[in-house]
């Protein structure tokens, strides 16, 4: 890649007017669609869109979840956290939180970068196992750093049938 391709890619990425965003909403991408399940995500951070993907498209969520994802980074992250909410019909079904980057536990080799750079994530993700079971569910994710600031959040959307 060129220096004029990643600044345009820079640019696309972090600018609220760039890449037909035009100041709404980003748009919304496709993490996995397979026979029976399909996984939507829009990224609820006004200033920055973000990649993801899902490896295996499956009802049957296997323990070793595949994924890909990419972002260049608004905030250093020393210290890196996930907030799950899980709804369906409106009513909260699970709430949790999950640390991924700690000081003295660093789970990733992303762990530690800083603002400005770039994380590139292709690997497993170690999740329980079950079936998803046939239904529609949002789910909201939000990652944030240790000074409780927003490095990515989304709004997910699961059809399971």
């Amino acid at each position: 890649m060129n220096g004029l391709t990643a600044a345009l890619l820079v640019w696309t990425l972090i600018s609220p007017s760039g890449g037909g965003h035009g100041g709404g909403n980003w748009p919304t991408h496709v993490a996995c669609r397979n026979e029976g399940l399909e996984v939507f995500y829009q990224s609820c951070d006004p200033l920055q869109d973000f990649g993801f993907s899902v490896d295996q498209c499956s009802k049957k969520l296997q323990p070793h979840l595949s994924i890909r994802f990419g972002i260049i980074l608004r905030e250093d992250i020393r210290e890196l956290f996930l907030d799950v909410l899980l709804l369906t019909k409106g009513a909260s079904v699970l709430n949790f939180s999950y640390p991924i980057c700690e000081d003295d536990l660093p789970k990733f080799s992303f762990c530690g970068r800083r603002k400005g750079e770039q994380v590139y994530y292709a690997g497993p993700v170690d999740n329980s196992s079950f079936d998803v079971p046939e239904g529609e569910y949002q789910v909201l994710l939000k990652l944030y750093n240790e000074n409780h600031s927003t490095v990515a959040c989304a709004n997910v959307t699961v059809i399971a049938s």
